[in-house]
């Protein structure tokens, strides 16, 4: 099994996203991430999908996904592309542990975002394994909560998903 990030421009239109996930779970495929957002074009929106799988049966799901009428171009991004994840995390702390959350924090170029008594919620953004260890560090104080966007990936270089798009 090999991680794969595919990078859809689509039209914003109700019910697409249930028919995209819906192509991948027929399939068998287990999503990962999945994050959804506008795109620089007016009316057209961007999905960010992860999952892990092997080459044939993906090469068929994005076949399927380009007969969709709302879908208007796939990219598989390549492993050097720019990924980052965005969390919020809730962390117990108290006037023992706080500073060595706050340290924590400024290791992993992390931000407070908001301070009560016993907890602390943060804001880390970073590539998947940058994430990861951020939690395996403040495991040990208690993670009360996590959240997180899931990937967002965009190629490297001047080019763009966009450029010979006509609207």
């Amino acid at each position: 099994m090999s991680k794969h990030v595919l990078s859809l421009l689509v039209e914003d239109t109700p019910g697409l996203l249930t028919r995209v996930a819906g192509l991948f779970a027929r399939r068998g495929f287990n999503i990962e991430s999945l994050a959804v957002g506008q795109s620089e074009l007016e009316g057209l929106s961007r999905i960010t999908v992860v999952i892990n799988v092997d080459g044939a049966p993906l090469e068929q799901v994005t076949k399927q996904l380009n007969k969709l009428i709302n879908v208007i171009k796939i990219v598989e991004l390549e492993p050097d592309s720019v990924q980052r994840d965005h969390m919020l995390i809730k962390v117990k702390t108290d006037a023992s542990t706080r500073s060595q959350v706050l340290e924590a924090v400024t290791l992993f170029r992390a931000r407070v975002i908001d301070v009560v008594s016993d907890a602390v919620i943060i804001e880390v953004t970073g590539d998947t394994s940058k994430c990861a260890a951020f939690i395996k560090i403040l495991e040990p104080f208690g993670i009360k909560e996590i959240v997180q966007s899931g990937v967002l990936a965009m190629g490297r270089g001047s080019k763009s998903m966009t450029e010979k798009v006509v609207k």
